[in-house]
């Protein structure tokens, strides 16, 4: 009998659920070895099932995402969450911080308009057995996490920085080269070095490596002329809801 999946949408763009459909091939062969009974993206819709193997895209946002989830890891063997906004919050995270009233300056009747006060990540509410961290996922990283578990094989997550991929990958060093902040030293690899293998530093979009060292980084990015304002803000982007970037991010005073 074919494992069972779902793969649920909370609050996010749908990027990480796109990391399946991008496959390809691998997607079709994917489909002869499970049953996939709920994935709305791909028209598959039956969210109360029960599953092998649930993955989870989004934050938690809402009182009926509350709810939602608990049901959810209720009727899953594994429950996988995808992608920064499952894992730390997300970029709505940064609501967390602030006092300002965002509905109110957003739409015309905001008090029709239900959330939470904060965006939370999934682990905040229920037990989740993988984290896949990225913003987003990559198809690179699904498939040998898909190839594992169907093997019955525990994944070997990446938590090692991104500085290691650059290495590999023969990218120079923008922190060093070029002056650029780049967040590469602290943040976890997975991303193939996209943004500094064409120059860009890195902003953080696949998380804090388990075990970020982040004052020396802090202190290079205020060496480089930023202000403290600008240096918190680097840690205030994607996963400003992470804990090992939490206290590093702006704060409302």
């Amino acid at each position: 009998m074919k494992p069972t999946v779902a793969i649920h949408k909370f609050s996010s763009c749908d990027g990480c659920q796109l990391a399946f459909l991008n496959m390809g091939e691998p997607l079709i062969d994917l489909a002869q070895k499970v049953e996939i009974v709920h994935f709305a993206e791909a028209g598959m819709v039956n969210p109360e099932a029960e599953v092998d193997i649930a993955f989870v895209e989004g934050s938690i946002y809402t009182p009926e995402d509350q709810q939602r989830i608990k049901t959810i890891r209720q009727r899953s063997g594994l429950l996988i969450t995808l992608g920064g906004c499952a894992t730390s919050g997300g970029i709505q995270a940064l609501r967390n911080q602030t006092r300002e009233h965002w509905c109110d300056a957003l739409y015309p009747s905001p008090e029709w308009i239900q959330t939470l006060s904060t965006s939370t990540p999934i682990a905040d509410h229920v037990r989740v057995d993988l984290e896949l961290w990225g913003c987003p996922v990559r198809t690179e990283q699904l498939i040998p996490l898909l190839t594992d578990l169907l093997r019955g094989v525990k994944p070997t997550l990446v938590d090692e920085p991104l500085c290691q991929s650059c290495k590999r990958s023969g990218a120079a060093c923008l922190l060093v080269t070029a002056g650029k902040p780049c967040m590469g030293s602290i943040t976890r690899g997975g991303c193939g070095a996209i943004c500094p293998r064409y120059g860009r530093a890195c902003y953080g979009c696949s998380g804090p490596v388990a075990a970020p060292n982040t004052a020396p980084l802090k202190s290079r990015f205020s060496a480089l002329g930023l202000s403290p304002e600008a240096v918190e803000r680097h840690f205030s982007m994607l996963h400003s809801g992470a804990k090992p970037f939490l206290s590093e991010g702006v704060k409302d005073e």
